[in-house]
């Protein structure tokens, strides 16, 4: 009977302790799982930080393209200033002067004492916008004799612009008649804007004559460059 009762006890004893150890594994099993699902967690909450982070270094850098953009867009205020300043000089510049464009006049402008006579010859803009011009006028003096033309004198200088409106002239000299005769009489007066071939008849302003002696000598009648009236022959 004894023995019954200590064989009893034995296996109570020892059914309670696999009960414990199973209890102790599941509770070991139990929180195993939650450790591995704070590891998942954080794996994962860690890999969605880097991909936020890669896309907002990615967006920034997109973001970066509109200060880019912009600045190609203020590309065009600069070159539209230097356009400003290539279309700005080019309207100063103009084209050329032409006769149609030009009035032409002649004036006397000889003063006692001067040892020739001198005229000046106008050329004023009136084509309604600026226009260049250089060189000499092609002046002839229409005469019983003949035409005498003019002989060039002096630096041509360079192309001046001749505003709309405004007048330049050219100085043109030629000898006095003081021998007492009848000389050479002057009937007219031709002008050539320079580089035109387009000529303009005036009357002569100047003195009636030139020495009979220097009848188709040109080289006694001179021309100045345009700008150069009031600077003598």
């Amino acid at each position: 009977m004894r023995a019954r009762k200590l064989t009893f006890a034995a296996l109570a004893l020892a059914a309670g302790l696999s009960l414990t150890a199973c209890q102790n594994d599941d509770d070991a099993v139990g929180q195993a799982d939650p450790s591995s699902g704070s590891s998942a967690s954080a794996a994962s909450s860690s890999g969605g930080g880097s991909d936020s982070g890669g896309t907002g270094e990615a967006g920034g850098k997109e973001s970066a393209a509109p200060d880019s953009a912009a600045s190609d867009s203020a590309a065009p205020d600069s070159a539209g200033s230097a356009s400003g300043g290539s279309g700005s000089g080019s309207d100063a510049k103009g084209g050329k002067c032409t006769t149609d464009g030009l009035k032409v006049t002649a004036q006397d402008t000889f003063i006692d004492g001067d040892r020739d006579g001198s005229i000046a010859v106008g050329l004023t803009n009136t084509s309604g916008a600026d226009c260049v011009i250089s060189g000499f006028v092609g002046v002839d003096l229409k005469t019983n004799a003949g035409t005498i033309s003019a002989t060039r004198k002096g630096d041509p200088g360079d192309p001046y612009t001749l505003k709309n409106g405004k007048e330049i002239d050219s100085n043109v000299s030629y000898p006095l008649n003081k021998t007492g005769g009848s000389g050479i009489r002057i009937t007219g007066l031709v002008v050539t804007p320079p580089n035109e071939t387009k000529s303009v008849t005036l009357d002569w302003p100047g003195e009636s004559s030139l020495p009979a002696g220097d009848s188709g000598n040109g080289d006694q009648v001179l021309v100045g460059p345009i700008g150069s009236a009031g600077q003598g022959g």
